[in-house]
Formats: C-alpha cells, sequence, structure tokens
C-alpha cells in the first residue's frame, strides 16, 4: 500500500507569527493557490482511493481541493490533528517566550498534551489507518508539520527520543509504501507543484 503524507497549504497563522498547533486556522489566498496546485498534481500522478484528514481548518480546506478533482471517500479524523500545545495556540512568538516551555519529553503543555502523548495519539491512529485501509492501493493523509514527522518516525521504527526531524512544506508531499516485509520511501518533501507560483 502506498501512502501520501500531505500537509495543508499556508495557514493565517504563518503571516501572523503566531504558534498554530491547535488554533484552528484557516488557509490564506496564498495557501488556497498552493491547495489547488497540489490537487492538480496528485490528481494526475498519484490519486488515492481513500482520503484521511485532520478535522482542523487548514487541513479540511486543503483536502476540499483534492475532494472536487477527485473521486474518492474521505475519513476526517479527530486524532490527526497538530499537537496539542495548550496555551501557546495561537500565541505570537514573542509573548510565548515569556511562557514556561516544557524541558523533558513526558511534560506536557499547560492544558495540552506531552511530546510522548503527541507520539503515542499519532502511533495509535496511524495503525488504525493502515489497519483500516489495507485493501487499498494507495491512501493519503492531510495534516500538519508535526503529525507527518511523527508518522515518519513510525514508518521508520525510530523511538520517541530521536533528536531529529522532517521538514515539510506548505503542501509538501512525501510518498511511503509499505509491503509484506519491507517498508519503502519513494520521495520526502515535494514541492515541485508550486514551483511557478
Amino acid at each position: 500500500m502506498e501512502i501520501l503524507l500531505i500537509r495543508h497549504g499556508e495557514s493565517e497563522a504563518d503571516i501572523l507569527n503566531v504558534h498554530e498547533g491547535r488554533a484552528d486556522f484557516s488557509l490564506t489566498e496564498l495557501g488556497n493557490k498552493q491547495a489547488r496546485r497540489l490537487a492538480s498534481r496528485v490528481n494526475q500522478a498519484f490519486p488515492p482511493e481513500v482520503i484521511w484528514s485532520s478535522t482542523l481548518k487548514r487541513a479540511k480546506e486543503t483536502t476540499s481541493y483534492l475532494v472536487e478533482m477527485m473521486d474518492c471517500t474521505v475519513n476526517y479524523e479527530g486524532d490527526l490533528m497538530e499537537h496539542n500545545n495548550g496555551v501557546f495556540a495561537g500565541v505570537s512568538f514573542e509573548e510565548a517566550a515569556k511562557l514556561s516551555f516544557p524541558q523533558h519529553l513526558h511534560e506536557r503543555f499547560p492544558e495540552g498534551e506531552s511530546f510522548i502523548e503527541f507520539r503515542m495519539r499519532i502511533e495509535s491512529v496511524f495503525s488504525k489507518i493502515v489497519t483500516s485501509s489495507i485493501q487499498n492501493n494507495r491512501i493519503a493523509i492531510v495534516a500538519h508539520g508535526g503529525v507527518i514527522n511523527h508518522i515518519l518516525q513510525i514508518f521508520l521504527k525510530n523511538p520517541v527520543t530521536k533528536e531529529f526531524w522532517f521538514k515539510t512544506s506548505d503542501t509538501g508531499i512525501h510518498l511511503i509504501e509499505m509491503k509484506e516485509g519491507e517498508r519503502l520511501i519513494h520521495f520526502l518533501n515535494d514541492t515541485s507543484h508550486l514551483h511557478s507560483i
């Protein structure tokens, strides 16, 4: 089974310079344009049979462009939401610098979740998605940078303590594949559909 991992387009948080996480911002004008280009590329090159999408606006809006172009099932999944960063959500980077940031993986963000809890949530939902989609040849997961990073770490069977991250740009696409006895990475963070923007 091939799995497309897709990040949403540029959101309003990106131009407001605020922490996003669970803050529920919509796409910008540029973000909508990125999402349209993304949908066209996916439709032409690797259309999925099923899409799993985060329920946050920026992901749902990105998913809507994919659905417009393709005849496929969509499952909206709350556990694909970005890290619950609690009191940091929607706060400017300047103001956030004054707040207490967790120092250890097990420490929760105030009113949020810890990095370990985030990883375990993504472990659980990724297992659910893979198990539910085993009959499909290709699926897509539309989510967020932190979620996609954890899915790739899980796919590679890396421990939660790994101190490197996979970058995913706005509407960046990763293509991975799970076969019996092997896991393949076809490409990471492809944004070639944005070159003319």
